[in-house]
């Protein structure tokens, strides 16, 4: 099959395909997928380093486990549920680890942060006035969603960063899809709160309750 062709298929049938041994299909679905993963890996554990090599134990997880593969399940709630327990189990762990302290400036992360969420916005959707400040709003907006609640933090990352649905965030974090909707509410609306001295249309593109359904008017 020829690759155009190939690319045109679902992610779920990539996956069939794959299962039965078709290697294109998984360089498809890694293409893909890859970038939107390492983005979310990123804004959760903060490293660019660690989140490559998170990144890279997700696909070896997807290899490991294509067998056990449904087709019924969404191939991107199922990606992401691995990405997720990873930058669990991984947040876990650096509560061990030496780290900087809590109120220690942390110092190096923006141009790791730039290349997430602010970053992917299309340059047409930037105020012109406030293109030069852009790396300053994407510092405090990282800052601000790093300080957000586990739980926020992660659906509003899955949200945001991976583009699923509340539905296919609560597949993966366990939870009803109301308690999902609730969660991402409180994390636009402390977002907004914490960042309402910016007054920022760029900010606010990202921080919309209206867009994202929860409120209405």
């Amino acid at each position: 099959m020829a690759d155009a062709e190939l690319d045109a298929r679902s992610d779920e049938l990539l996956m069939d395909a794959f299962r039965q041994g078709d290697a294109g299909a998984f360089e498809i679905l890694v293409v893909r997928h890859s970038r939107g993963l390492f983005n979310y890996l990123l804004r959760s554990v903060h490293n660019q380093a660690r989140a490559e090599e998170l990144l890279q134990e997700v696909l070896v997880r997807v290899v490991r486990s294509k067998d056990r593969y449904q087709r019924s399940a969404k191939f991107t709630t199922w990606v992401y549920t691995i990405a997720r327990n990873l930058s669990v189990d991984e947040s876990r762990r650096a509560r061990f680890r030496d780290h900087e302290s809590l109120d220690s400036p942390r110092r190096g992360r923006a141009q790791d942060e730039g290349r997430t969420l602010l970053a992917a916005m299309p340059a047409d959707q930037v105020p012109t006035d406030e293109g030069a400040d852009a790396p300053r709003l994407r510092e405090r907006l990282a800052r601000a969603i790093e300080e957000l609640p586990d739980d926020q933090r992660e659906v509003f990352l899955m949200r945001q960063v991976a583009g699923l649905s509340f539905r296919e965030i609560g597949e993966a974090v366990g939870a009803p899809e109301n308690t999902v909707k609730s969660r991402m509410r409180y994390a636009l609306e402390k977002l907004r709160t914490d960042l309402a001295d910016l007054e920022s249309d760029y900010v606010e593109a990202a921080v919309d309750l209206r867009k994202e359904g929860l409120v209405h008017g």
